[in-house]
């Protein structure tokens, strides 16, 4: 196998772990109200809600929530949007297997990109297609404002998106010194 499928797979593997493994110790840890009700189907009707545990006061806590949109929440209400999101998240992993196989082998920051963004892709997907809603479980807040609750793959999505578009422009200006 070539390197730049060892980067990818390793940095994959590692953001699908640490989204699933933290997935599954707030499903089991974080405390709801009522304290004994059925995770996640209690949470899908309505029965039960997660409760805020503080890690730094009034800025970051922990709150099990599930979510049936795609990530921050979005797309929640969408009708058969489960089944919509899955289709596009799977095109989406499609695609940036597709493009790595296309990479050149110096492209690392692509890769890795691409690599959490998958990774990330996968997480959700896995809960998705498990449970029918994504488990989330970060909560941030400044003041009154706070930012739709997420998970570590959201996180993975995000970098790998920031870092797809740095490369971009890395590429962009690589080429435009090439034709000077």
């Amino acid at each position: 196998m070539s390197k730049r499928w060892n980067l990818f797979l390793v940095i994959a593997v590692i953001t699908i772990g640490l989204d699933l493994g933290s997935k599954y110790w707030a499903r089991h840890s974080l405390p709801t109200q009522p304290a004994a009700c059925a995770v996640p189907d209690d949470f899908k009707v309505g029965r039960c809600t997660g409760v805020p545990t503080a890690v730094i006061d009034g800025f970051w806590e922990w709150r099990l929530a599930f979510n049936k949109g795609a990530a921050f929440s979005m797309f929640h209400s969408a009708q058969g949007g489960r089944w919509l999101l899955t289709g596009i998240g799977l095109l989406a992993v499609l695609a940036m297997l597709w493009m790595v196989h296309k990479a050149r082998a110096e492209q690392r920051l692509l890769i890795a990109s691409l690599a959490l963004v998958a990774g990330g892709a996968l997480g959700n997907l896995a809960d998705r297609v498990y449970f029918g809603v994504v488990t989330d479980f970060v909560l941030w807040r400044y003041k009154q404002h706070e930012w739709p609750v997420f998970n570590i793959a959201d996180v993975a999505l995000v970098i790998g998106v920031g870092l797809l578009v740095i490369d971009a422009w890395r590429e962009a200006k690589a080429a435009r010194v090439a034709a000077a």
